[in-house]
């Protein structure tokens, strides 16, 4: 158990070196070509956190450029050398002193980036779209939009076009601009919740946020198409016509399909069918046995392991996340790999529940100043579902604004804003970007079905 504490550790440790490392550096660094790359044998790929672009999740690195920029990497038969960026203007600026080799990211076209850098045949085409909840009152064209109630980031891009289309269609649009603190994804959030009517974002993340919440609409166009793609040196044209041959290579595109399917497609709340039924008289699932055999290992309540259980796969030890989680308690491949177990025994439940409550007990050494074992079993929740450095950084952030980082109902307020770049990107966070809701949900959700269960089973 030390080993794998230890383990833990490391790992959180080479993410922050990763995150954090890679952007420093001098100035004369050259730009290099495919062959100083190829001769290196590494490809610098600059990129910026993001819920498209780059992430950590479980502590694993995702994102939907930057697998795409793995495989690219695996074509060219380099590795990948990380280099996370704060904004769009920083990756461009360290493209061209030499920092990098490749901007893996939407860069947006304008006139002003086409004089600094060369565009790719990675290319993007998006548009503002109206986001709603689907119901028989939908509006179903931009002339719809007079009387709506439509609320937006204050001075966005989105602002920006929701004022002037209110001009084109001769007024009528109620704007509500919220705080710069509240992110396009928070308001489509509470617009499948139904605590707002419309918002405005583009059609790249309201796919994205599809995944998440189903009950959404997003087929109203409110602005004209615009282009984006990744990005290299106007120095660098082997590079170039390589990426652009792999682009529109019969292999990439099979690539891109199945990755958009992972990102764009696949929901990522799974939800099994066919593994939950309604408790008997003192019973809670099929697997009650192991939760009262492995939970005392850990000094839990076998309820409260079982209400993680149904919330991690419905009792369904065949189950697999859009992500790779596997089992019962939704392993992930490095972490399952970490304690013992192949891809085949990750689906026995003896040996998913034994390695998962290894590792929430080296969960919990990560946490050895939270003395309520209460609150402590909140923390260890939050770490399982989003990783302990996103947990970190929360408890850092709630610190620096005077709360208390012991205490969850402090600290969950910080998790939330971790999709927001203005808190994610503050120096005392280290692991980036995180979906904030979703540890939250999890933690409150097993806390509601503990509740349940202690009624249900003895």
């Amino acid at each position: 158990m030390k080993n794998l504490t230890v383990c833990l550790l490391s790992v959180l440790l080479c993410f922050f070196t990763a995150s954090c490392g890679n952007q420093s550096g001098n100035n004369t660094i050259q730009t290099r070509d495919l062959p100083q790359i190829l001769q290196q044998d590494t490809l610098r790929v600059i990129t910026m956190y993001g819920p498209i672009s780059y992430f950590l999740y479980r502590d694993n690195q995702m994102g939907y450029e930057y697998e795409l920029a793995k495989k690219l990497c695996a074509e060219m038969q380099v590795s990948m050398q990380l280099v996370v960026a704060p904004d769009i203007p920083t990756m461009l600026q360290w493209l061209q002193q030499g920092k990098g080799d490749l901007v893996a990211y939407r860069i947006p076209y304008t006139h002003q980036y086409k004089t600094l850098v060369t565009y790719t045949k990675q290319e993007y085409i998006s548009n503002q779209v109206l986001v709603q909840a689907v119901s028989d009152t939908m509006r179903h064209t931009v002339l719809d939009l007079a009387g709506a109630t439509i609320t937006v980031p204050d001075n966005s891009i989105y602002y920006h076009r929701l004022v002037n289309l209110n001009d084109e269609i001769g007024g009528g649009i109620h704007i509500v601009a919220c705080g710069d603190t509240i992110t396009s994804d928070d308001l489509v959030a509470q617009v499948a919740m139904h605590k707002i009517n419309y918002t405005i974002t583009d059609d790249i993340n309201a796919r994205l946020n599809k995944t998440y919440f189903g009950n959404i609409d997003y087929n109203v166009d409110i602005s004209f198409p615009q282009r984006s793609a990744w990005v290299v040196s106007s120095h660098s044209p082997q590079l170039l016509e390589f990426v652009n041959n792999w682009t529109t290579s019969d292999t990439q595109k099979r690539y891109l399909s199945s990755l958009y399917h992972k990102y764009f497609q696949k929901s990522k709340y799974f939800e099994a069918s066919g593994f939950t039924r309604i408790p008997q008289p003192g019973s809670i699932s099929p697997f009650d046995q192991l939760f009262k055999e492995y939970a005392p290992t850990i000094q839990w309540d076998w309820r409260l392991l079982a209400a993680m259980a149904y919330k991690e796969s419905k009792f369904n030890p065949d189950a697999m996340s859009w992500a790779g989680a596997c089992g019962l308690m939704q392993l992930m491949p490095n972490t399952a790999l970490s304690l013992g177990l192949d891809s085949t025994q990750v689906f026995f439940p003896e040996k998913n529940v034994a390695a998962a409550t290894a590792y929430l007990q080296s969960l919990s050494k990560l946490f050895p100043g939270i003395a309520n074992p209460q609150e402590k079993t909140k923390f260890v929740l939050a770490a399982y579902n989003a990783g302990p450095g996103h947990v970190f950084d929360a408890r850092a952030l709630a610190t620096k604004y005077g709360k208390n980082p012991d205490v969850w109902v402090d600290v969950r307020e910080y998790m939330l804003k971790k999709s927001d770049p203005v808190f994610y990107a503050d120096p005392v966070c280290r692991f980036g970007y995180c979906r904030g809701e979703e540890p939250v949900t999890y933690v409150d959700v097993i806390m509601q079905k503990y509740a349940q269960y202690k009624l249900w089973a003895k």
